[in-house]
């Protein structure tokens, strides 16, 4: 087994433990043991289980990333069509990022600055995204906007964001998650024609 596979199987037992048992109640011991590989092969790849946690949580980031970039990216969808499936791919997706979930608690942002560091890059890109789309809105003449494309961008991030402790930690996404339509066209009235 290659070294990148070693720590691709390392990652991903990481994965499935901390997203079961939480960051605290997982042990490098245990995802050693799991992942049938010396617990001196974890540290070869992670200086500390905050390392692997950061690693695990920046691979479910890049899976959110290339889900939404295939909405971004596909020339046949308006901007309100993107706007939609954005917004519902986004929570869906993040609905099974367990361990982004860990994230959210606040705990994690006094004990791990990385946290913050990965959430502004989320975001920024997010941002940047969101903008393109609005922009794409505006030059087609599907939106109508009296605002900065940036303000509305982050209007959008803070809604979002606001929406992920109710429905990720208070488990309410499986209840509200039906209302997405109704929420995102009221969101879309207020910058459509």
């Amino acid at each position: 087994m290659s070294i990148d596979d070693t720590k691709d199987t390392i990652i991903n037992v990481a994965n499935r433990l901390f997203s079961r048992f939480g960051f605290h109640k997982t042990s490098m011991d245990e995802i050693a043991k799991i992942a049938r590989k010396a617990k001196g092969s974890l540290y070869y790849h992670f200086a500390s289980k905050e390392d692997l946690f950061r690693e695990v949580i920046i691979k479910e980031m890049n899976n959110l990333k290339k889900q939404l970039s295939a909405i971004f990216n596909d020339p046949n969808l308006s901007a309100c069509d993107k706007l939609k499936n954005y917004l519902v791919k986004r929570m869906e997706v993040m609905n099974n990022a367990a361990n982004y979930h860990e994230t959210l608690k606040a705990d994690f942002f006094e004990h791990f600055h990385f946290v913050d560091d990965l959430r502004a890059e989320l975001d920024k890109w997010e941002k940047e995204n969101i903008m393109k789309i609005v922009q794409q809105g505006i030059n087609s003449g599907e939106f109508t906007i009296d605002i900065k494309t940036d303000a509305v961008a982050d209007i959008f991030l803070m809604i979002l964001k606001g929406l992920e402790i109710p429905f990720f930690l208070q488990n309410k996404y499986e209840e509200y998650s039906h209302y997405f339509d109704g929420l995102i066209n009221i969101l879309k009235k207020g910058i459509t024609r």
